[in-house]
């Protein structure tokens, strides 16, 4: 459940200039243009895909370079004869022209609810190790059972899956806006619940409300990144999203690391999420609604069409954080409304079993399938028990395990900037089945090492590093890129829906299943179970997850999923 602002370029290379026509225009039509403006056509990729083709000799620098003013651009790039539309040069560069500035704080504010969801996971590992301290824990039931250690990791996590069902059932009523508003909500009760907590049960209850807070997000989120951002950079900037969650793992470890030596110091790892959570509030606060979403309730019924029509026009300018023209934004609007009523032609968006028929079955195989194995393949087990799996490797005090568990953090972070720079390079099938590999060799040396290794510590370590590492670069960005991809414009929302709760259930199944294990079958028995699993994931992604490298949606659903 998945983006870093400090890597959000502050503009990036332009075209050469000996390359770049003086009489500049776009290589397309006004309508295609309308597309790269980006509200979200129904077919915004498939036009930004034939756009953005260039020959051999074409210039393959980035198409971004510093505007008129200081604020970088987007540019689409005339091909290498400089053809173009004669006579709208002009035009053609305004419509497409955004300010970087304008797409960081709808990116940023939406993305903090992934990195209190990774802050989270990071904060657990340590918090797992000071609750179960006499000397550390301050409180007078600090003696957990496997069972109740499990439903602290895991109790964000059942709280996630509720906030996805009560999302299905909502999030078009809400918005994504007013949804992301409730979810920062739900973080800061969840923190200060669990950091006050005078009892398990508090703290329980305190972690479900956590978890609610990130079910709301994690659906919220990529849909406003998404209905927001210019066409040109969308993919990017949700791809982001899983760097967000590794940071703000990274930023879990490293406030467990300062507090696991204070006496309570878990209060402190799980309530410096709340103001985190409270800036997220104030910022979506200032926020406009989704104009895709204006649109979408009115072609529902929901509400006057010229009215909302006003309304997202508006959005959209204060989006773009710039004059435009009102022609240019009333006939981007009016595209949307015609792809949203095209994909209703057919009626109501049809009901939940719609999903397990034809085409959308096999996207809802591909795209449920993967985050599946991306968490019963151990992923949980390893991020919320690093610390205590690296103090029975032999980092015996609780702070060096918890500064390893950094180490960890960096290392993932680094792994998962990989994977954005190279996945439209080396495409997502090769790095699935590369990285899954990785997975399953770390598993079976993790067990090796509980079974006969246990001399040699630092093999837990390379071991963790190689699961980290192989995760970040194949399960990690690439599964709900996919799930992002696969599923049928038609069935779109309720299979990535099902897809969120299909993950967030087995990864709260993992997280809480792993004490218990490891107490009944032993740790390298555990690990070899969780191979065992990985094994079977690289024959799955082998034998059923196609290749969407340079697919529009469009020839995704008619070459793939027919």
């Amino acid at each position: 459940m998945a983006m870093a602002c400090g890597l959000l370029p502050a503009s990036l290379a332009a075209a050469t200039a000996a390359r770049t026509p003086a009489n500049y225009t776009l290589p397309c039509s006004r309508r295609r243009r309308r597309c790269h403006s980006g509200l979200g056509n129904r077919y915004a990729s498939k036009m930004a895909e034939r756009s953005f083709n260039m020959s051999e000799d074409a210039d393959p620098q980035p198409l971004l370079r510093p505007a008129a003013g200081g604020h970088p651009r987007l540019r689409v790039r005339t091909n290498a004869q400089g053809e173009g539309d004669a006579g709208r040069g002009a035009a053609a560069e305004d419509d497409v022209a955004f300010s970087w500035a304008s797409v960081v704080l709808p990116f940023l504010f939406p993305a903090l609810g992934g990195l209190l969801f990774g802050y989270d996971i990071g904060a657990t590992s340590g918090a797992s190790i000071s609750l179960q301290s006499a000397d550390l824990s301050g409180t007078t039931w600090y003696s957990l059972s496997s069972v109740q250690l499990g439903l602290v990791a895991s109790g964000s996590l059942y709280g996630a899956l509720g906030g996805s069902i009560l999302a299905y059932r909502i999030a078009d009523f809400l918005g994504r806006r007013i949804e992301l508003i409730t979810a920062s909500g739900l973080y800061i009760c969840g923190a200060l619940v669990t950091g006050s907590a005078p009892n398990f049960v508090a703290l329980i209850i305190g972690r479900l409300l956590y978890g609610f807070g990130i079910g709301l997000a994690m659906h919220g989120a990529p849909l406003y990144i998404a209905e927001t951002s210019p066409a040109q950079i969308r993919g990017t900037l949700i791809s982001l999203k899983e760097l967000f969650i590794v940071l703000g793992i990274l930023f879990g470890y490293l406030i467990g690391s300062l507090e696991i030596d204070n006496v309570g110091g878990w209060r402190y790892m799980f309530g410096f999420s709340a103001p985190i959570a409270a800036i997220m509030a104030i910022g979506m606060w200032t926020l406009p609604p989704s104009p895709k979403w204006l649109l979408l309730r009115a072609v529902q019924g929901k509400g006057s069409v010229e009215d909302n029509k006003k309304k997202a026009i508006q959005a959209l300018r204060k989006l773009r954080g710039r004059s435009a023209s009102e022609k240019v934004l009333t006939d981007d609007i009016d595209d949307t409304i015609v792809s949203i009523k095209a994909a209703y032609a057919e009626g109501s968006e049809g009901d939940i079993w719609e999903i397990f028929e034809g085409p959308s079955l096999k996207a809802f195989t591909i795209g449920g399938g993967l985050v599946l194995f991306q968490q019963i393949t151990g992923q949980p087990s390893v991020l919320y028990y690093a610390a205590p799996i690296l103090q029975t490797a032999g980092f015996t005090a609780a702070s060096d395990a918890a500064r390893v568990s950094i180490l960890i953090g960096l290392f993932k972070l680094l792994m998962t900037g990989v994977a954005v720079l190279k996945v439209d390079d080396i495409g997502r099938r090769p790095l699935l089945i590369g990285g899954v590999g990785g997975i399953t060799l770390s598993l079976i040396l993790l067990a090796a090492y509980y079974k006969i290794l246990n001399n040699f510590p630092f093999v837990a370590v390379g071991a963790l590093l190689l699961y980290v590492g192989s995760y970040q670069v194949s399960f990690g960005p690439i599964s709900w890129l996919m799930v992002s991809e696969i599923f049928p414009l038609r069935t779109r929302g309720r299979g990535i829906s099902l897809a969120v709760l299909t993950n967030f259930g087995s990864n709260a199944l993992v997280a809480f299943a792993f004490s218990p294990l490891q107490e009944t079958l032993g740790a390298a028995n555990v690990f070899f179970l969780f191979g065992a699993i990985a094994l079977l994931a690289l024959v799955f992604v082998i034998l059923n997850v196609p290749e969407t490298k340079g697919l529009s949606l469009e020839e995704i659903e008619s070459k793939i999923l027919k």
